[in-house]
């Protein structure tokens, strides 16, 4: 893998997945991380400062006229050569709860963060996904060749719901998993992989403290993972170890 953009990476999952990135013995020759504001970003910058194929992009992603730039810089920092892999990792998760307490604020906002930016985003980066796809042509579908991983939730699983609530977050990510199995098929003559990941439930700012795993231990395990995906992944719904979850 020559290179990696990965969305929402000032703390939990997203810092945590760059940082087992950079420990990889053929770590990727350029990994893209953006965050919303660099001031807070202290460790994140302090990885950059330290490993000079960390770069980072301070952006607000649903600035949607700010993509073009992101993939201009991309392009001229990989020297055309693509991108192998789109991680679209940035979300949140509103409070309210309960049909009750839901709010039209937190579904807009909810809807377009977890689900419209990775549409768009994957729709700015298509020109570096393909190009990484066909200069890679020798190479089996998966992250060295051209990937989108679109950070899921079982909590996205209709099949899973059993207790209901959480409208925002549960159609965010249900429709984020429908527009993971659209990509798989319209890509698929690109070459391009398309997955729906779940990093399980992890103590980050999102999952709450009560979760049983820590971000080390899922982040670790999603890049084991990554490294196992082929053409029989493609446009499935997965755990962060690989177990192959229902829509």
């Amino acid at each position: 893998m020559n290179s990696i953009l990965i969305t929402g990476c000032n703390r939990g999952l997203g810092l945590g997945l760059v940082k087992e990135l950079i420990k990889l013995n053929n770590a990727p020759k350029h990994i893209f991380a953006t965050c919303r504001d660099l001031a807070k970003a202290t460790e994140l910058r302090e990885l950059a400062d330290n490993n000079s194929n960390l770069t980072l992009f301070e952006v607000d992603l649903r600035n949607f006229e700010y993509y073009n730039q992101v993939v201009n810089e991309i392009n001229e920092a990989t020297e055309g050569c693509g991108l192998n892999v789109l991680f679209n990792n940035a979300g949140i998760a509103p409070k309210s709860t309960r049909i009750s307490l839901v709010k039209e604020e937190d579904l807009r906002n909810t809807l377009t963060t977890n689900t419209i930016v990775p549409i768009l985003l994957t729709k700015a980066c298509l020109p570096l996904l393909k190009k990484a796809s066909k200069r890679c042509a020798n190479i089996e579908m998966g992250i060295n060749r051209a990937a989108i991983i679109n950070m899921s939730s079982i909590l996205g699983s209709i099949e899973d719901n059993n207790i209901g609530g959480l409208y925002a977050y549960r159609t965010s990510k249900a429709a984020l998993n429908a527009a993971t199995k659209s990509m798989s098929i319209d890509l698929f003559p690109h070459k391009i992989l398309c997955v729906s990941l779940h990093p399980g439930w992890v103590r980050t700012e999102l999952g709450g403290s009560n979760a049983p795993l820590d971000v080390d231990t899922s982040t670790s395990t999603i890049v084991k993972t990554l490294m196992e995906l082929n053409s029989s992944h493609n446009g499935g719904f997965y755990q962060y170890d690989g177990k192959q979850l229902p829509w």
